[in-house]
């Protein structure tokens, strides 16, 4: 009733193969059937983001679901029954399906349901229903941040934030932290690991900024060479990262290459590029299938993006690699600059002049109001890659 107040309700269209639930109880048995299941079967179908490529059907287990929740549960001792969970992302996406949903279940806390996690309506559930947890994504914190009505709100209910799903940048850190004294840990995951597989330390450990910090219990990880996929590569230096442990996914629903492909030789090959420093803290670099090579040498566009949220006027930045004449490729920035501010592509091109080696440097800048995302948050670098061949085969046509 109140979605419906609210405008939040959706009209489905009667179609075939689609049924009122409440139609549903009244017309079958009551009786469920009898059905033995066992850690080992599907228990759901989570889709991946489609963030690079087309999205697959992954097959997670009932040991999956019940294995990851202790591990996470686990990892933050410090809370009890009473805790207040901000559940603003959705449960449809891994990420909240486990940090959000099922750790609250797990634990016994309340769950504060936000249907639509904007920057208003996150800081009025804070305000009113004071949540002690929050597992949010980037996009979220930086919202909050640059919210007016951030100074309204008092966040000091909050005593700990989980942030994933895509790198979070230090300075956001640092704000978000002033503001409620909570702290922030940045983990890990995929849909194929259900999908944490590292957090940095939240109780008597070191948080290092920057990292993604350990392996959480019983999951063990390699670092392996970009080059044969096998041959694993020295303390700090960067290579696939792969995984292994209970958390990890069956395979891919009717998609027995990709599964080969990815849970090849008993260890899930991530595509993320990342390093492990010499206390076993790892650190993603960058997306495999993002990496820009540009003259022959690897551009990382995660540290193209960390430069530009260094600068006061920015609030969002992607980085992707486009065509070249000379180098192959070279980085272009789509920015979104912070309400009421103004930028040149000169002054942002100047500000990085001595952050970056000359061929880091992007060749171009685009200003926009906003970027596109999935409906987690994340940043569709493949619409924007699509987007940029589309104007060049135009342009090139019309020349």
């Amino acid at each position: 009733m109140v979605a419906k107040k609210k405008n939040l309700a959706a009209d489905v269209k009667p179609a075939e193969n689609v049924y009122p639930w409440k139609n549903l109880p009244a017309t079958n048995p009551s009786r469920l059937p009898e059905v033995e299941l066992s850690f080992d079967d599907t228990a759901m179908y989570q889709y991946t983001g489609g963030t690079t490529g087309i999205s697959k059907a992954v097959m997670i287990t009932h040991g999956n679901l019940s294995r990851q929740v202790q591990q996470v549960g686990a990892w933050f001792p410090v809370f009890d029954s009473n805790e207040v969970m901000l559940g603003a992302l959705p449960f449809f996406h891994v990420f909240g399906l486990t940090t959000a949903m099922n750790l609250a279940i797990f634990l016994g806390w309340g769950n504060i349901l936000v249907p639509k996690p904007q920057p208003d309506a996150l800081l009025e559930a804070i305000r009113k229903y004071k949540p002690s947890f929050t597992p949010l994504v980037p996009t979220m914190y930086i919202g909050i941040l640059n919210s007016p009505a951030i100074d309204k709100i008092n966040l000091t209910s909050i005593k700990g934030c989980f942030s994933g799903s895509a790198p979070l940048p230090l300075e956001i850190i640092r704000d978000f932290e002033n503001r409620t004294g909570a702290v922030i840990v940045e983990g890990f995951g995929l849909t194929e690991a259900s999908p944490v597989t590292h957090v940095n330390p939240f109780a008597g450990g070191k948080r290092k900024a920057g990292s993604i910090g350990i392996p959480i219990s019983d999951t063990e990880c390699r670092i392996v060479s970009l080059d044969d996929g096998n041959t694993d590569v020295p303390v700090g230096e960067s290579g696939e990262l792969l995984v292994r442990g209970p958390q990890v996914m069956k395979g891919y629903r009717n998609n027995p290459e990709e599964t080969a492909n990815t849970l090849a030789n008993d260890w899930l090959h991530t595509g993320d590029i990342a390093k492990m420093d010499e206390d076993g803290y790892f650190y993603v670099v960058d997306r495999k299938k993002d990496m820009i090579i540009s003259g022959g040498c690897n551009v990382y566009p995660r540290h193209i993006e960390e430069v530009f949220y260094e600068h006061p006027k920015i609030q969002e930045a992607c980085a992707i690699g486009i065509p070249h004449p000379t180098r192959g490729e070279s980085v272009k920035v789509f920015a979104v600059l912070k309400q009421g501010e103004t930028a040149t592509q000169e002054e942002l091109f100047e500000f990085c002049t001595d952050k970056v080696a000359r061929y880091k440097l992007p060749t171009e800048i685009e200003f926009r109001d906003d970027l596109p995302k999935t409906n987690v948050g994340k940043v569709l670098k493949k619409e924007l890659r699509a987007e940029e061949m589309a104007k060049r085969k135009k342009y090139g046509e019309k020349k």
